[in-house]
């Protein structure tokens, strides 16, 4: 069929000719690469580059005998709960009436790990915070207790510590395997530090020594007089000593081992601190970039700055205009029917002539149209709608009902007659 110089095939949309259209080469618009990067792609904080200073312990040239210097006696006392510590709070499991009578629930209780935060205190759904730190297992379950009382909950629980970590002996030197212990309900010995680590690992025992470090000051024993008396392999330890297995025999050996690795942990600490905030500021950075990238792109397609495909709308319905193709996926003929403002009029749109217009790309053919006509009619069709790929510069005619022509034709028709009639009631 040819109008005006214009070929017009055209092609009724079915499960093939949908195949058939489809194959016409198109790749979507893709948007910028800042919708698709995050602010922490590829960062990495420059901090974390930095080595710490090389560990340099001199050793002693001659032995001499090692002098037996005992730390204070360690007094035996309850444990007291600390920050970081996990207690575990369990009360009865409640259940059906019929279990409870029966029995049932009695051993079913539930159970529910709190940690004692940085301020000292457990936070308990319907009762609030509740100051633990320094307390002991007996004086906790008295503020428990007293607290679910005030709340008018039933007083039905226990209190136990699941996890010890707020008291702490570290083991390293001439051991099989460093170690940092915690201190649990019974006292930590020694020889149970020792054991844990994997115990002693020195060639001449009468040549080796146990230096204990305990608030800045120095202890050490003779590493035969630790494996031949009772007494030095049960000498209690406390918070925050540090037990050092030395093969060698100079007392200021151990000192220089542990203020150095003292000094190399608060270098690596330093250096994580500002290896985060150099990464914080480079993230903070990097998003106020792709904010702004992100923005202007926005602002420049709000403007028709920005090249995009498009498809046009037009006959018989809601609303004629132009439908902006989508960014990195392709439409469809159903996207541009029912976009918002968008379908046609029952009463005035012809659902059986529905087309899709659409040049050929071939140069010889440029004035060759291939109009593919979805007949709506039937509503199964419309499923063939939502697989038909629109292209750019693709036109949807929708025509008009034939009723709807002759009743166009007759509105004009009438003012016409009504005109000539006066003018002849007029002579």
């Amino acid at each position: 069929m040819s109008r005006a110089g214009t070929k017009v095939r055209v092609q009724p949309i079915t499960a093939e000719s949908v195949l058939v259209a489809n194959r016409q080469p198109y790749v979507p618009r893709g948007l910028p690469a800042a919708f698709s990067q995050v602010a922490g792609a590829g960062a990495a904080p420059r901090g974390t580059g930095i080595a710490p200073p090389e560990p340099a312990i001199e050793r002693p040239g001659t032995p001499s005998p090692i002098e037996t210097r005992l730390p204070p006696e360690v007094p035996a006392e309850p444990y007291r709960i600390g920050v970081g510590d996990v207690i575990l709070l369990a009360t009865p499991q409640t259940g059906s009436s019929v279990e409870e009578l029966t029995g049932l629930l009695a051993a079913q209780t539930r159970r529910q790990g709190y940690t004692v935060q940085d301020d000292g205190a457990i936070a308990i759904p319907d009762v609030g915070r509740m100051q633990l730190a320094g307390l002991t297992l007996e004086e906790a379950e008295a503020e428990v207790f007293r607290l679910l009382v005030q709340n008018r909950i039933s007083p039905s629980f226990s209190v136990e510590i699941a996890e010890f970590n707020s008291r702490r002996v570290s083991v390293g030197g001439a051991v099989a395997r460093s170690a940092v212990l915690p201190i649990r309900l019974t006292p930590l010995t020694l020889d149970e530090a020792i054991a844990a680590a994997g115990g002693t690992s020195v060639r001449d025992a009468d040549l080796a020594s146990i230096r204990i470090h305990r608030d800045g000051t120095f202890y050490q024993l003779p590493l035969r007089m630790f494996l031949t008396s009772p007494e030095a392999r049960a000498l209690r330890l406390r918070d925050g000593d540090a037990v050092y297995v030395d093969s060698e025999f100079d007392l200021d050996q151990a000192e220089a081992y542990f203020r150095q690795q003292i000094e190399l942990s608060n270098f690596r600490q330093q250096a994580r601190a500002q290896a985060l905030e150099e990464l914080r500021t480079e993230m903070d950075l990097r998003r106020g970039v792709l904010k702004e990238t992100r923005e202007n792109f926005e602002k420049r397609l709000e403007l028709g700055a920005e090249a995009r495909d498009y498809a046009y709308v037009t006959g018989e319905v809601e609303k004629q205009g132009r439908v902006p193709l989508s960014f990195e996926q392709r439409a469809t003929l159903a996207d541009a029917l029912y976009t918002e403002g968008g379908g046609f009029p029952n009463m005035t749109g012809n659902p059986r002539h529905i087309y899709v217009l659409r040049g050929s790309p071939e140069p010889d053919e440029f004035d060759s149209v291939t109009a593919w006509n979805l007949d709506a009619r039937n509503a199964a069709n419309f499923v063939l709608a939502t697989r038909f790929e629109l292209r750019p510069d693709d036109v949807i005619f929708i025509a008009e009902q034939p009723i709807t022509q002759w009743n166009r034709v007759f509105q004009q028709l009438v003012p016409t007659l009504f005109t000539a009639t006066g003018a002849i009631l007029a002579r």
